[in-house]
């Protein structure tokens, strides 16, 4: 379920609603069966609703069976028993029509600068200009800059830094974490597909979790998931002009270089070390330890301890002797041409 503290629940929908909503088909009789949320296959349930595009997905669904699911035809008399099939050409983006009119995000509401339902502790900063909106927490200690913005549902916990022209939303954030000027935590992640009327942008419902003794850099972007968690974890620090993208989890005590960018769903062990213009291709694990020489490209999982670079990325030594060969057959054809 996404996080009410930021997602508005709106009331159930039929799915005689849901199929005049998105072009579904509707078996027969199962009109006035009732969804009340949007699930990823694995997280179903009563009453959630789900999509599926490929028969990966089903293992997974048969665990927590959901009420009901956008399915292709082909896959249509192969879901969970008790499961309704609503046969759409494109799961996904029906998925992301219902999910916006179920989940709508929580906006800053009212006039005020601070809302009247924010929780500030005693000793808690606030610089000229900020606005913090209903339901938000902000502890004892923690020093905001100017012209900040903290959304509906934000916990920051006690004795935090954040600087000027910070943006934060859908965000749980622990003691002691520092947030440089011009950063932007819990905006959507890259999220589209194919609408009826050209690309659509698919809800993202998930949270950022930055954990106790976090350094984001200024101009540094963090996505909020699609549906699970992006997550940050103790006394990791990442540099300016990084880019964290949805679904990210990071361990405690890495170090990423400024212009690094690591896109969806990649997971990365603790202690793990990024150079300058890194680049994480979605998906990819990084063991624990490992490094990332600076301008490298990952496309696949990196094991524990071990150091990658260049492009596409691969161990280091085998990398250098790659690039000397190069060089000297270069060399070579460069000095066959002057003869």
């Amino acid at each position: 379920m996404p996080d009410p503290r930021f997602f508005e629940s709106t009331p159930p929908l039929t799915l005689e609603a849901i199929g005049q909503l998105t072009g579904a088909h509707i078996p027969d009789g199962a009109g006035a069966v009732r969804v009340d949320r949007v699930a990823i296959a694995s997280r179903g349930g009563p009453g959630a609703l789900v999509f599926v595009t490929a028969p990966a997905f089903l293992q997974a669904m048969a665990e927590v069976p959901p009420t009901a699911c956008f399915v292709p035809e082909a896959l249509a008399t192969s879901l969970p028993a008790g499961c309704t099939p609503l046969v759409h050409r494109n799961p996904q983006g029906a998925y992301a029509v219902v999910a916006a009119a179920l989940h709508p995000p929580r906006r800053h509401v009212g006039a005020a600068a601070i809302s009247p339902d924010a929780r500030l502790e005693s000793g808690a900063v606030l610089g000229p200009g900020v606005a913090v909106g209903q339901g938000a927490s902000i502890g004892s200690g923690t020093v905001i800059g100017p012209n900040t913005v903290i959304g509906p549902g934000v916990a920051i916990g006690r004795d935090c830094r954040i600087g000027a022209n910070v943006s934060i939303g859908f965000a749980l954030i622990g003691d002691r974490v520092k947030i440089l000027a011009g950063a932007v935590i819990g905006e959507p992640g890259f999220g589209a597909t194919a609408g009826s009327a050209g690309i659509i942008d698919i809800p993202q419902l998930g949270r950022v979790i930055l954990q106790d003794g976090v350094t984001i850099g200024a101009c540094t972007t963090v996505d909020r998931g699609a549906y699970e968690d992006t997550v940050i974890g103790e006394n990791t620090k990442i540099d300016n002009l990084v880019q964290i993208a949805h679904n990210v989890r990071i361990g405690r005590n890495c170090v990423v270089a400024g212009q690094a960018g690591i896109s969806g769903s990649v997971t990365i062990g603790d202690g793990c070390q990024f150079g300058g213009q890194a680049g994480i291709a979605d998906h990819v694990t990084i063991g624990d330890g490992a490094r990332i020489g600076a301008s490298g490209g990952v496309l696949r999982d990196v094991p524990a301890g071990e150091t990658w670079g260049g492009f596409p990325a691969q161990p280091v030594q085998k990398w250098l002797r790659e690039v000397a060969w190069v060089s000297r057959s270069a060399g070579r054809r460069r000095k066959g041409a002057e003869s």
